[in-house]
């Protein structure tokens, strides 16, 4: 008998097609609706959930006592209530990876268009603005030979050291808890103290993972360290930088600008601040956005949960305890 499963976001078809070659599947889109009968009695038979986005707390966990696995089509799960799920040997898995190289594509648009201006000029021309050859009230920045410092150097970080280091000739500088041989060998990065850090760089870049020892890592202190002219660039999570601090810092030109791809809260409202300034370029957390890469992710995903409702070691479990709990 097949084994019950919630989905909680629209999957390309393929994918939802092999999922429902595995399981009984209940289809929602989000799970912001739990109080609902249909899904509260979904949850009630769920043995797996699978999905992006959106908030799996404790509350949501106790509405279903027959979960044995849950599949997040994404790498960061803080939003996941991870200490609810090992209380009861609930196995987690995550899609760390397959969205290596697009986010960090992503996170080097951003750092190219806070650079260049281009969101500000695109409009400017828009709006009919190109009368004469542009000059120097249009004028950017540049980026080759320039150094970039990375707060956080996992998978995306080393992705994006390499561009920045092979790609545009610049410095690398970074953070991480350890050091990383194969990007300073290979790129010439150098591990430096986050105040350090802060103060050298051009661009800093934050591609740090969202934990209760980074939220905010980047607030009002961390931000009147940067140079002046320095942009700061988030394509990791919202909460990692103080926003209002961000907010304050942008107004009253402590630093040059900002690209972010996310925010504290997500959707972001239409009338925060930071949509109002010409030198923030803000995305709508795109970073793993494309078409290949998303499906690569919803697979990802579904393998993990049918290894993990099969009773195998899922490919990217995150919680190691739960499944040696369940042996």
């Amino acid at each position: 008998m097949k084994k019950h499963v919630v989905l909680y976001k629209v999957l390309q078809p393929a994918v939802l097609a092999l999922l429902k070659e595995h399981f009984e599947l209940a289809e929602f889109d989000g799970l912001g609706t739990a109080d609902r009968p249909d899904v509260a009695a979904a949850l009630a038979r769920a043995q797996g959930l699978i999905g992006m986005a959106g908030r799996i707390d404790a509350a949501l966990i106790a509405r279903a006592p027959r979960l044995e696995a849950v599949s997040t089509i994404s790498v960061g799960y803080d939003a996941i209530d991870l200490d609810a799920l090992n209380a009861r040997g609930i196995l987690l898995s995550n899609t760390p990876e397959v969205l290596t190289e697009t986010t960090a594509d992503t996170a080097f648009l951003l750092i190219l268009g806070v650079a260049r201006r281009v969101a500000e000029l695109a409009q400017w021309l828009k709006d009919g603005n190109w009368k004469r050859p542009v000059g120097a009230e249009q004028y950017g920045v540049d980026v080759h030979g320039k150094t970039l410092g990375i707060v956080g150097m996992g998978r995306i970080g080393s992705a994006l050291a390499r561009r920045a280091a092979l790609g545009f000739g610049m410095r690398v500088l970074y953070t991480a808890r350890s050091p990383k041989p194969e990007v300073e060998s290979g790129l010439g990065a150098q591990r430096r103290e986050l105040d350090t850090l802060l103060r050298e760089s051009d661009f800093v870049c934050v591609l740090a993972p969202l934990t209760a020892q980074t939220r905010h890592l980047i607030g009002a202190a961390e931000l009147a360290r940067m140079k002046s002219g320095a942009f700061l660039i988030n394509a990791a999570r919202g909460a990692i930088v103080d926003e209002h601090a961000l907010i304050a810092a942008l107004r009253q030109g402590r630093i040059a600008g900002a690209g972010l791809d996310v925010f504290e809260q997500e959707p972001l409202a239409p009338d925060s601040p930071l949509l109002a300034m010409p030198n923030v370029l803000a995305l709508p957390h795109i970073g793993s956005a494309t078409l290949e890469t998303r499906h690569a992710m919803e697979l990802c995903a579904t393998r993990n949960l049918i290894d993990a409702l099969a009773g195998r070691r899922p490919r990217y479990l995150v919680n190691q305890q739960a499944f040696a709990a369940q042996r």
